[in-house]
C-alpha cells in the first residue's frame, strides 16, 4: 500500500513539473552570478524564479567567459550548459551573451557574430516546445576590464536590435536597467546582488509583457 502511494505521489509530483513554464536563462557570468553574493541564492536566474513562483521552473545556464561567437575564446556553444539547455526543452529562453565576445581577441570575429546569434536563436526555435527567445541587450561597462570594453559594446547594440527585429524576438534592455555604480561589483563589469535583482526584476517584466 505504501509503495503504491508513494508512486502515485511520484507521478503526480511528475504530472505537476510538466505543467510548469521551464524558462532557460542563457548567458555568461553575469547569469552565472559572478561577483553576486550567496550566487546560488541571489543570482538572476535564482531570484527570477522566486519572482515568477511555483508555475515556472527558471534555471541557470550561464558560465563564465562564455562567447556568443562560435571562434570566442570561450563559445557557450561548446558548453555542457548548450547540451543542458537543449535537452531541458525550455518554453522560454532568455540570451544574454556578448559582453566577452567585446573582448579583442573575440571581436575580431565579429562579422560573424549576427550570424553566430541567429544560428543560435533558431536552434531554440527548432525545438519541440518551440519556445518564446528573447534577445537581452548587455549590461553596460562601466570600466573596461578583462578586455571587455565599452567600444565594441557600443556597436554590438544595433546589430542585436536588429536580429531582434528580423528574428521576431522580444528586446529585454538591460543596458538602460542595469546603469549606476551602486549596481555593479568594482570591478565594473559584473552587477552585484542588488543588480542581479534588478535583471531579475527586468526580466521578469518583459516575460509577464508577453502574456498581454
Amino acid at each position: 500500500m505504501l509503495i503504491r502511494w508513494m508512486v502515485l505521489a511520484a507521478v503526480a509530483l511528475l504530472a505537476r513539473q510538466q505543467e510548469k513554464v521551464r524558462v532557460a536563462c542563457v548567458g555568461d557570468s553575469i547569469t552565472y552570478g559572478a561577483c553576486v553574493a550567496d550566487r546560488e541564492k541571489n543570482c538572476y536566474p535564482a531570484v527570477l524564479g522566486g519572482m515568477l513562483g511555483e508555475k515556472f521552473d527558471v534555471r541557470n545556464f550561464g558560465v563564465n567567459g562564455a562567447t556568443l561567437l562560435k571562434k570566442g575564446d570561450n563559445p557557450w556553444w561548446k558548453q555542457k550548459a548548450f547540451t543542458d539547455a537543449t535537452d531541458f526543452n525550455p518554453n522560454v529562453v532568455v540570451i544574454k551573451l556578448g559582453s566577452n565576445d567585446t573582448k579583442p581577441q573575440n571581436w575580431k570575429n565579429k562579422a560573424e557574430f549576427e550570424a553566430d546569434y541567429r544560428a543560435l536563436i533558431q536552434h531554440f526555435k527548432e525545438l519541440p516546445a518551440k519556445p518564446k527567445v528573447y534577445v537581452a541587450l548587455p549590461v553596460p561597462v562601466l570600466k573596461p576590464n578583462f578586455g571587455i570594453n565599452k567600444e565594441a559594446a557600443a556597436e554590438q547594440q544595433p546589430i542585436l536590435q536588429k536580429i531582434a527585429k528580423e528574428e521576431g524576438c522580444p528586446v529585454i534592455d538591460l543596458f538602460t536597467a542595469v546603469a549606476t555604480k551602486d549596481l555593479f561589483d568594482q570591478d565594473g563589469i559584473h552587477p552585484n546582488a542588488a543588480g542581479a535583482k534588478k535583471i531579475a526584476e527586468t526580466v521578469g517584466a518583459a516575460l509577464k509583457e508577453k502574456k498581454k
